[in-house]
């Protein structure tokens, strides 16, 4: 009886640790390629597909929680600059619950506390559902800045920490966009 409790905690550890790095090895698609709405969670729990997915060019931030920081001084600078509003381009944010320790009711309280101050649009992502169905490989403790545009193709895909010469590129590139 103990060893067949044993194969079956071993069993369950590994499935386990499979499941948690599913997009470990999985390279990212190359760019640009089209790419589908998908339906999330506001911070309310509530199932939410992409906000002017497919009416505007969208950029936005596909974040670990455990990351949150990782851009931040390309956040001002992209607030400074009114980056991710305009006439032809909307922006938000997509917090990727999955591959966070953190509770997920915790995440969503802080984020509702924060968007009730700034009106900002915050999505959830619990089960890496964003990252599979773009092909975006691994996104673990990361902070991804994403570019589609308003024809549904993903164009610019960046994870992590990006140099000030990335950032400065960029802003180039978003420029034909806005």
């Amino acid at each position: 009886m103990k060893k067949q409790l044993l194969i079956l905690l071993f069993a369950l550890t590994a499935y386990t640790a499979s499941a948690q790095n599913d997009l470990k090895n999985q390279p990212m698609l190359p760019l640009p390629h089209k790419v589908e709405n998908v339906t999330l969670k506001d911070v309310n729990n509530e199932p939410m597909t992409l906000p002017f997915f497919g009416e505007k060019n969208i950029i936005f931030f596909y974040i670990d929680p455990d990351k949150h920081k990782q851009n931040e001084a390309l956040t001002y600078e992209m607030e400074r600059r009114h980056t991710c509003t305009g006439p032809n381009i909307e922006g938000f944010g997509i917090l990727n619950l999955k591959d966070t320790m953190l509770p997920n009711a915790l995440i969503r309280t802080m984020a509702r506390k924060r968007t009730e101050k700034n009106k900002a649009i915050v999505l959830t992502d619990d089960n890496r559902t964003l990252a599979r169905a773009w092909g975006l490989g691994d996104c673990n403790n990361c902070f991804a800045l994403i570019v589609v545009s308003k024809q549904g193709e993903l164009i610019y895909c960046k994870k992590g920490e990006l140099t000030p010469k990335e950032q400065d590129e960029f802003f180039e590139f978003i420029e034909a966009y806005r």
